[in-house]
């Protein structure tokens, strides 16, 4: 009998069906987190070089309407600083610092789950082997006992271990690996904030004050 053959699912008992909606479960949570951070995480040095050079000629209007246009948590902390360009440094911090904390959640929505079904699956593979093994000794009671009917119980608990570690693995990894993209886009954040604000309140505002400087004589 070959490893992948199905009708060694049914063997595994009503636990294996548990074991595939929680493997269900796992695989669409993950793939739209995947998506989804994917979706949200932009190249963010040339996007803040982008916004520079459009304040650069003092057109911050258009600037907020790129920051609007651009997915991910990175464009809203840095229109959550444009839009409070003219405060003090003080104010501005405390602004972006809530757009970034209003993005965090988003961005660690249901990896908890995920970390739950990893953490579940051994314990559901294990509570298929005990009820594996408890109809393998219901079997050895009775006198009729035979090898097929011993195999039952057998089956269904090495199953079910099986299952539950096949399961485990998989959902570890994925919870893993979107942990450290969720961290990627965390330092993305946090280094954006800090250079549009460091650019603000140096080069936009010394650039503002030059460009006044010049028309105030321009006209006396």
């Amino acid at each position: 009998m070959s490893v992948f053959d199905l009708s060694l699912f049914a063997k595994g008992g009503p636990m294996m069906w548990v074991l595939l909606a929680l493997g269900f479960v796992c695989l669409m949570l993950s793939i739209e987190r995947v998506l989804y951070l994917h979706r949200g995480q932009i190249k963010s040095a040339e996007f803040l070089d982008g916004i520079k050079n459009i304040l650069g000629k003092r057109r911050i209007v258009e600037a907020l309407t790129v920051c609007e246009e651009t997915p991910g948590p990175v464009a809203a902390v840095v229109k959550a600083a444009l839009l409070h360009a003219d405060d003090d440094a003080e104010k501005m911090r405390f602004y972006v610092q809530e757009a970034a904390l209003v993005e965090l959640p988003a961005l660690e929505r249901r990896l908890g789950s995920i970390a739950a079904i990893a953490q579940i699956a051994p314990m559901v593979g294990l509570l298929g082997t005990i009820l594996g093994m408890i109809t393998t000794f219901l079997a050895f009671e009775k006198d009729y006992a035979t090898a097929s009917v011993l195999a039952v119980g057998m089956w269904q608990a090495l199953l079910c271990a099986a299952g539950g570690l096949l399961l485990a693995i998989p959902a570890h990894m994925a919870h893993h690996f979107l942990t450290g993209r969720v961290r990627a886009i965390v330092r993305d954040i946090e280094w954006a904030g800090n250079e549009i604000m460091k650019y603000l309140l140096t080069e936009y505002r010394s650039t503002g004050d030059q460009s006044r400087s010049d028309q105030s004589e321009t006209r006396s």
